[in-house]
């Protein structure tokens, strides 16, 4: 019989910063530093960024993950997402996760997308109640979802902006996960580099087109 032994119990992940982004000089590279919205958890380096465009939220034109064009349900990286968790149609609330849910504040406009139909404009949040229910949270919208919407075609709800990529992410950061979610400072690369495309995340080829950048056997390049 063994007493007293501790069980390991803390995980770092495995390390990913020692490899490299760029093929070209990062001096080189035209940089701005960003204030990355809060909620999104960890963001890593390469990662394609877009901006919040609710102008009247607070949090407008800060930095958040560009949402890919696809939407199988399947993507490997959906950090701009929140799935919808419950089936809401012909109401202006909107069921998500509660980590998810400090992805938004009051204010922020967002809109609801899923695989089979058009993105519908769910307009500004009124209200998140993240108390009334422990295994999710109800979003509340100023316009309501529509039927073709549902977690049967992994329906999600996103920022306005988040389907136009402006840049690339160029350090990993931590954003932060629910309630203690405090977003970051960050540098976004804007243009004249060379990355190697295996670093970079979620870049689509609409994200492509938007940063006006091409590829190049194993490397993409940003004008």
């Amino acid at each position: 019989m063994t007493v007293g032994r501790d069980i390991p119990s803390v995980l770092f992940g495995a390390q990913d910063e020692y490899k490299h982004l760029y093929e070209s000089d990062p001096r080189a590279a035209l940089k701005l530093p960003v204030t990355l919205q809060s909620g999104f958890g960890q963001l890593k380096m390469g990662t394609a960024l877009a901006v919040n465009t609710s102008s009247s939220s607070t949090n407008y034109n800060k930095t958040i993950p560009y949402d890919q064009s696809a939407k199988t349900g399947a993507e490997a990286s959906a950090d701009a997402r929140a799935y919808i968790v419950q089936d809401g149609a012909g109401t202006t609330s909107v069921s998500v996760t509660i980590d998810d849910s400090y992805k938004f504040i009051v204010g922020d406009e967002i809109q609801a997308i899923d695989a089979d139909t058009t993105s519908a404009d769910l307009g500004a949040i009124t209200d998140i109640d993240r108390t009334t229910y422990p295994t999710r949270a109800v979003i509340t919208t100023t316009n309501a979802l529509s039927s073709g919407y549902t977690t049967a075609n992994f329906a999600y709800v996103a920022l306005k902006g988040s389907d136009a990529c402006v840049g690339i992410l160029e350090k990993s950061v931590n954003t932060g996960t629910g309630a203690n979610a405090q977003g970051a400072i960050a540098t976004m690369v804007l243009g004249n580099a060379i990355f190697r495309s295996g670093m970079l995340t979620n870049v689509d080829s609409a994200a492509r087109t938007d940063l006006s950048a091409s590829t190049y056997g194993a490397f993409t390049y940003m004008k």
